[in-house]
C-alpha cells in the first residue's frame, strides 16, 4: 500500500510522464496524426490531474519540506522552485483552455495558444522533477 510520505516519488514519476506524453503528442500533431496526438495530449492532461490530486493530498497531510542545501545550490533551487510555482499557477487554465479549443474543433486558436502552452507545460513538468530531487535526493 502506498502511504503519503510517498506520494513525492509518484509526484515526479507523474511530472516526468507528463513531460514524455507532451513530447510523444509534439511529435505527433508534427506528423500530422491528429488523433493520435489528441490521445497523448489527454493522457498529458490526465497525468497531471492525477499529480494535481497527489500533490495537494500531500502538502494537506504532511505540509513543506524546507531545502537544506546551501551556497550557490540553495539559489539555483529556489530561482528554479519561484518560477516552476509561478508557471504552474499559469499553465492549469492555459491547459484547460488549449485541450478546451482542441476539442471544440477550434483548431487555428488552439494552435495560436498551444504555441505558449506545449513549452510553459514542459517547463512545469520536467522542473517538478528536478525540485523533487533537488528536495528529496540530495
Amino acid at each position: 500500500m502506498i502511504e503519503v510520505t510517498d506520494l513525492p516519488a509518484v509526484n515526479a514519476t507523474l511530472n516526468a510522464l507528463s513531460a514524455v506524453l507532451l513530447v510523444c503528442g509534439y511529435v505527433q500533431i508534427r506528423r500530422g496524426a491528429r488523433e493520435t496526438h489528441k490521445r497523448f495530449m489527454l493522457a498529458a492532461m490526465t497525468t497531471s490531474a492525477l499529480f494535481l490530486v497527489s500533490y495537494v493530498i500531500y502538502h494537506a497531510n504532511v505540509g513543506s519540506r524546507p531545502f537544506t542545501g546551501t551556497g550557490v545550490v540553495r539559489g539555483i533551487y529556489f530561482a528554479i522552485l519561484i518560477t516552476h510555482v509561478v508557471l504552474a499557477a499559469v499553465i492549469l487554465p492555459l491547459a484547460l483552455v488549449t485541450t478546451a479549443r482542441g476539442l471544440r474543433g477550434q483548431f487555428d486558436r488552439h494552435v495560436r495558444i498551444a504555441r505558449w502552452t506545449f513549452p510553459l507545460w514542459m517547463y512545469v513538468s520536467v522542473t517538478g522533477v528536478v525540485i523533487y530531487l533537488m528536495l528529496y535526493q540530495m
